[in-house]
């Protein structure tokens, strides 16, 4: 069957899955591979649980004339997906960025929402499998759609976009995560950047953060929508934080001078560009200026994202879903800011930082020291290593679980900061 004709299925049966337990009556199952599945082995039983074909590429495993051979069901996958975005034709903004993107995603979405039938990426479907899924959920009654995309090493963001085929493009910005895979902070850029490449040689538009002269660098040639500090001739949007203790509350305006004023549910200063981001794009698409602030307003984070969460005992910020040493300067640097006591910081271990791990930590280390909070917690290897000696270090969340069930806090207000892999959530009943 060759793609056209697997289109056609598709557009008959335009329910997707890949998973063998979650099979909806008249879907189509991918067999997908991955280094401890495979989903050839599960696709008899997708039939049987109510998918009318299923997509498979071991021969081996082609035991019904409802199964669909091909050479890679992940490449037919992808290819399918980029098919059906040309059919439709839907405009489509794309963003990634080190920090900030799904928030920004998020924020835009809503803001869009307010206007337009609008798509999004859910959760973090950002990666060579979820970024597919995630267009294959178009629909002909979709204005518009903000895709979300994700990268680890280099040549990633190339392909993403080359399926997405954005028609805007956003870098939030570009920081010191997933070294292992990227090798340095110089490809982490360039990684980035694949983005503009692309947006370059169709001569689409990006939105920039005016004042990141990492994304100014490599931005070349490009049609621009600027936001930042202050306008200038070329600036479209421009913002200020009022206040952010704990949540954000800002200002922005265009040209016309007319000032808006947002209190969001955001916590940190940082969150004031992804919100201008999010306003550049939206007044490009002519969402009034009073349904942007109202959408912003109502936003409230969730997935351990800038988290604000009060308990019987303390106040918690919970920033546990992603971490890398950008990110974690800047949650330090506003939870210093914040005119509270007493206060509390509870690290992860930043992960996938590759040979520059140790020394990355250090640094936080070092920053922890100029912070003077009341109490440092200090969980896994890489922190206790760096930081051990210094503060309170704990081999896993579990330990720190144990400690903190026998050594309770009270009245405090507490920072929990780290990679995804550490689970730092767990340890939210305790506090």
């Amino acid at each position: 069957m060759n793609l056209d004709d697997l289109y056609a299925l598709f557009r008959k049966h335009p329910c997707i899955t890949t998973d063998s337990r979650n099979c909806p009556p008249d879907s189509l199952f991918f067999a997908l591979k991955g280094d401890t599945f495979d989903g050839n082995r599960f696709a008899a039983q997708a039939l049987e649980s109510g998918c009318t074909y299923a997509i498979v590429d071991n021969p081996a495993e082609q035991k019904s004339d409802r199964m669909i051979l091909t050479d890679s069901v992940l490449g037919t996958l992808q290819r399918l997906a980029t098919l059906h975005r040309r059919k439709l034709g839907t405009p489509i903004i794309g963003i990634t960025g080190t920090n900030g993107k799904t928030t920004t995603k998020e924020l835009l979405a809503t803001i869009l929402s307010e206007k337009y039938k609008t798509l999004h990426t859910l959760g973090n479907y950002n990666n060579p499998i979820g970024v597919p899924l995630t267009l294959l959920r178009l629909t002909d009654e979709h204005d518009v759609a903000v895709i979300e995309m994700g990268a680890n090493h280099p040549g990633e963001i190339r392909a993403l976009t080359q399926l997405v085929q954005p028609d805007y493009g956003l870098i939030t910005n570009v920081g010191q995560a997933h070294l292992e895979g990227f090798g340095s902070f110089e490809n982490v850029v360039r990684t980035k950047g694949e983005l503009y490449d692309f947006m370059r040689a169709g001569r689409k538009k990006i939105f920039i953060h005016q004042e990141n002269e990492w994304l100014q660098g490599i931005a070349h040639g490009l049609e621009k929508i600027a936001y930042g500090r202050e306008m200038h001739d070329d600036t479209f949007v421009a913002g200020r934080v009022i206040a952010s203790h704990p949540f954000l509350s800002f200002q922005w305006w265009q040209k016309d001078g007319y000032l808006h004023t947002v209190n969001t549910q955001l916590v940190g200063d940082y969150n004031l560009w992804n919100a201008l981001a999010a306003i550049a794009a939206g007044r490009t698409f002519d969402v009034p200026a009073e349904k942007i602030n109202r959408a912003i307003a109502g936003y409230m984070p969730t997935n351990n994202r800038s988290q604000w969460k009060k308990t019987a005992h303390n106040t918690l910020i919970i920033d546990a879903y992603n971490a890398n040493p950008s990110s974690m300067r800047v949650a330090l640097e506003n939870f210093v800011a914040w005119d509270v006591a007493p206060k509390a910081v509870i690290l992860g271990d930043m992960r996938e930082l590759g040979k520059e791990s140790q020394a990355l930590h250090a640094d936080v280390i070092e920053q922890l020291k100029t912070c003077h909070f009341d109490k440092v917690f200090l969980c896994g290897e890489q922190f206790m290593t760096a930081g051990g000696k210094t503060y309170d270090g704990f081999p896993s969340v579990e330990a720190l679980e144990a400690y903190l069930t026998t050594n309770p806090l009270h009245g405090y207000h507490i920072l929990i900061k780290g990679s995804h892999g550490m689970h730092l959530e767990k340890i939210v009943e305790r506090l």
